[in-house]
């Protein structure tokens, strides 16, 4: 998904407190990015959104079911 119709996927859905959906779209923007990163940037900017998905510990817990079963 592009990360515009992400963007508003999250604005339409009240996302913004979701640091999930947030997550997501960091990772869209850095893969419409890539091509003009070098490897090294990649892999840092890579690394820093893997920190934050692991700084949100168990972010999920009580959630399951909107976050892992939306739209089923």
């Amino acid at each position: 998904m592009h990360s515009d119709d992400l963007a508003r996927y999250i604005e339409a859905n009240d996302g913004l407190s979701k640091p999930w959906l947030l997550l997501q779209l960091r990772l869209a923007k850095l893969k419409e990015r890539r091509h003009e990163m070098s490897d090294t940037e990649y892999a840092c900017e890579l690394e820093d959104l893997h920190r934050s998905l692991m700084n949100m510990g168990e972010w999920w817990k009580g959630q399951e079911d909107e976050v892992f079963r939306q739209g089923l």
